[in-house]
């Protein structure tokens, strides 16, 4: 038998076998150089006159454990002390799971519930019309009784846009496909945390409305489509109070209020109304005479576009007044996003065959500007993932396969984009920079947190654990943890440790670019001269703005929370739309049920 490994010097008489490595059934293995091994002595064994060479060991031949106890009392005492110890540390780790945690930054716990309501009761404040007396929000009450006036017909309801008091057809259709969009995905979360009547309700508020806005040709009288764009102005003629000249809480207005008024050609209008109804004709199916309502008119208004198309800004009488806050630069996205959505509704694949066209033609002439942007005036983006859905789970074939997999492929592109530096870089605090020359920031990121964790669903649906672009490969947790980063900025991780939703949080701002917010709710009526001096106070705003997300900081994480200054402070409708898009998807689905639904694929 080799004698037993020593940790004395080596000798002839005994020589020191070396422990080199570890075999698999985890016995030590010997070595032959004293280099690249370790010496072991284990002398632990009582003296005693049996020859234990004799007797076959259970341990390895180059190690011998030779277990000397010279003192009981001395062995029970430093066992007891060692199960004490190994007890500490794993009560210690024990608590550290379960008490709550102090983080970094203040916001850390995040409440996506809480973040998710606010949101939405934002859009409560916006309305217009004859005021709901249940609503949430107490410091607004009927406003915009005589819109539509001017032109001879009735155009009360809607969203005021922002902090002004103008209603944009276009942002509203906008903001409205997108909710629907939200709660086609995650009715179940809607419903779990008590939303999902809220939100049909603030979608039914805009859908009413967009059911004003056109009145379809007569072909009996040969009459062309109708389209009202705007209701308020954004030019003052002869100083004449107006929305943004006039700083006045909606329930004062007394100035006049013009409406503009389009043609079918702009075709970006068009395309945009026919999305929300379609994509809302779905939420409300379960109303069925309002979900065919909303459908009819999307079919009858997309069936109204004429062979001349455009942009609704490129005509002064239909756009003029928009352009310097809601310019379009492009028909084509809102195109094959009116035709995705009446597809989706209708099931009818001549809609698929419009859309796939329009979306092929947009995606060669895509723009650098806008590219892997989602907002009021990029939806192209939206729609390669909307495609992607119908690749992926309706699997119509041919003759649409080819388009698909281009969408499918540019869908996994733009994740790419999302995750690496290579393609858009970061505020020092971790926020993604989409259009630098464009601020503010955060209504950017919401869309790509809310298109990177639902992308992420899909590919978790189809029991993928990554996808890969040209470059990279991604993962499904890379895009879940891309899309928590975004949204916990905005609630208050972030270097200047400050929610940027109205109340959410102990610190938010408070100089709120708002007209309702910024002046007192006391029962006495405020002209535009009065209401200078609340535009120019310091004071916090009377009223809190509850789940309005503002425009954020700069590149550099820099804020200013002064309401003059609304590049940083000024909230808006189609921004908040982002923001509860990308709440709602990170929100954990019902603790009933943790597998994936989604209602627009029929994952119940």
């Amino acid at each position: 038998m080799p004698p037993a490994v020593s940790s004395t010097f080596e000798s002839e008489r005994d020589p020191v076998i070396y422990v080199h490595t570890v075999s698999e059934a985890g016995r030590l293995l010997p070595s032959a150089s004293r280099w690249n091994s370790i010496a072991l002595d284990f002398k632990l064994a009582p003296d005693s006159s049996t020859a234990y060479e004799s007797i076959p060991s259970q341990y390895p031949k180059s190690v011998d454990y030779d277990l000397v106890i010279t003192d009981k009392k001395h062995f029970h005492c430093f066992i007891f002390v060692l199960v004490t110890i190994i007890l500490a540390i794993l009560a210690a780790v024990l608590l550290m799971h379960f008490l709550p945690q102090k983080h970094k930054h203040q916001g850390s716990s995040i409440n996506l519930k809480v973040a998710i309501n606010q949101a939405l009761t934002f859009y409560d404040a916006q309305k217009s019309g004859h005021y709901p007396r249940n609503s949430p929000v107490k410091f607004r009450g009927d406003s915009g009784l005589q819109d539509g006036h001017s032109a001879n017909t009735d155009l009360t309801g809607g969203f005021y846009d922002s902090g002004n008091n103008i209603k944009f057809t276009f942002t509203t259709a906008y903001t409205l496909t997108l909710l629907s969009w939200t709660v086609m995905e995650y009715q179940s979360k809607y419903a779990d945390i008590g939303e999902l009547d809220h939100v049909r309700d603030i979608i039914r508020w805009g859908t009413d409305y967009l059911l004003k806005v056109f009145i379809p040709p007569n072909s009996a009288v040969g009459s062309n489509l109708t389209l009202y764009s705007q209701v308020g102005s954004t030019i003052s003629i002869n100083n004449e109070p107006n929305e943004l000249s006039c700083w006045q809480r909606p329930e004062d207005m007394k100035y006049e209020r013009p409406v503009s008024i389009c043609d079918g050609s702009a075709t970006d209008l068009v395309g945009e109304i026919v999305a929300a109804l379609s994509a809302a004709s779905m939420v409300f199916k379960e109303d069925r005479d309002y979900s065919k309502r909303l459908k009819d008119a999307a079919e009858r208004l997309f069936g109204a576009i004429p062979t001349t198309q455009g942009t609704h800004t490129m005509a002064d009488a239909c756009g003029k007044q928009a352009t310097m806050l809601y310019n379009s630069t492009s028909y084509k996205d809102e195109l094959a996003w009116g035709a995705t959505w009446l597809f989706l509704a209708t099931t009818n694949t001549s809609y698929l065959a419009i859309a796939t066209e329009t979306y092929f033609s947009a995606k060669s002439s895509e723009s650098s500007v806008d590219k892997g942007v989602v907002y009021w005036n990029n939806k192209l983006n939206a729609v390669e993932v909307l495609l992607t859905g119908i690749r992926y789970f309706r699997d119509p074939g041919f003759p649409y396969e080819d388009v698909l997999k281009l969408s499918s492929n540019s869908t996994d592109a733009l994740m790419c984009s999302y995750l690496s530096n290579k393609y858009f870089s970061r505020t020092p605090g971790g926020l993604i920079i989409l259009k630098p020359d464009k601020e503010p920031l955060l209504q950017f990121a919401a869309t790509a947190s809310f298109l990177s964790k639902l992308y992420s669903d899909y590919l978790d649906h189809l029991k993928m654990s990554s996808a890969s672009c040209k470059t990279d490969t991604f993962s499904v947790k890379m895009l879940r943890d891309f899309s928590t980063s975004q949204v916990n900025y905005i609630l208050g991780q972030n270097p200047l440790q400050m929610s940027y939703i109205v109340g959410y949080g102990d610190r938010y701002p408070v100089q709120v670019h708002h007209r309702s917010a910024s002046i007192p709710w006391n029962n006495q009526p405020y002209n535009c001269d009065d209401g200078k001096r609340w535009l120019n106070s310091k004071d916090p705003n009377p009223q809190v703005l509850l789940g309005a997300m503002v425009g954020g900081p700069d590149t550099n994480d820099n804020f200013m929370d002064q309401r003059t200054n609304q590049k940083f402070t000024e909230p808006s409708i189609a921004s908040n739309a982002g923001l509860v898009a990308a709440l709602i998807a990170l929100q954990d689905p019902p603790y009933n049920s943790r597998d994936l639904k989604s209602t627009l694929w029929g994952w119940t």
